[in-house]
């Protein structure tokens, strides 16, 4: 679990993150939402600790940032795993070499033990065994995403970072990653915490949804709380279109 107590952050005075306090749960997938320049991406580079908040504090599982040394943070940072937007695959190694990666830079293991843990997780995010061994340019956008989670969950990450996880992709392999990477999450009971602008991913997934606006949490719920929630921030931010305005009519009537 990881606690943000009333967190602040400013770069050249002005504040982004404003008292900011969210819960995010373990076993769930946890949504940050909102428009660009609420303060989403800064809350969760704060969150994998590329900012520290100004004021107030963030707890790991009851381990406060504030309070760690450079030794501890080190320890943190190997139990985070990260996916990133554009999924950040190697162009230069091959689907295995890219999974295999953390753990030849963080790990101890055997040529052997790293082999059969990158094998496990391919093979756990669904990929062929023919694409092991072909490179990131060589495979679609979709299984690009699953080389990329793969990677992200092969040192058995505590907690698992996902920045835009559906960018680039069409709805039908967006829907599947989403899955993906809920099935994961419950099956490891890591913390997962997504920053997504996807109205879909947000009503599939979303157990856990913090909405910011203008460097506030504006409201936190889960997806079957969002169409009721009186806040018309929100309302204005996820029912924009006429497709979810009918979408939360249908549900309330």
């Amino acid at each position: 679990m990881i606690q943000v107590n009333d967190i602040v952050k400013i770069f050249d005075g002005n504040v982004v993150l404003d008292h900011v306090s969210a819960d995010f749960h373990d076993g769930q997938v946890n949504m940050i939402i909102g428009q660009s320049g609420s303060g989403k991406t800064v809350l969760m580079k704060s969150l994998i600790g590329l900012h520290l908040p100004d004021e107030g504090d963030i707890l790991y599982d009851g381990r406060s940032v504030k309070s760690m040394r450079e030794k501890e943070m080190r320890h943190l940072r190997r139990e985070m795993g990260m996916l990133f937007q554009g999924s950040a695959l190697f162009d230069s190694m091959t689907v295995m070499e890219n999974v295999r990666f953390p753990m030849e830079v963080f790990s101890h293991k055997s040529e052997g033990e790293m082999e059969a843990r990158a094998r496990f997780c391919l093979e756990r995010v669904n990929l062929p065994e023919h694409v092991f061994h072909l490179m990131p340019s060589e495979i679609s956008g979709g299984q690009q995403k699953r080389v990329a989670i793969a990677r992200a969950i092969v040192l058995e990450p505590r907690y698992l970072f996902c920045d835009e996880p559906n960018s680039g992709l069409d709805p039908r392999t967006s829907l599947v990653i989403d899955q993906l990477i809920r099935d994961i999450t419950i099956e490891l009971g890591i913390c997962t915490v997504v920053n997504s602008h996807d109205m879909n991913s947000i009503m599939e997934i979303g157990d856990n949804i913090i909405f910011l606006k203008n460097g506030k949490k504006e409201w936190q719920g889960s997806r079957t709380e969002i169409f009721n929630t009186g806040n018309e921030a929100l309302d204005d931010f996820v029912f924009a279109s006429n497709l979810y305005k009918e979408v939360k009519r249908v549900h309330n009537s």
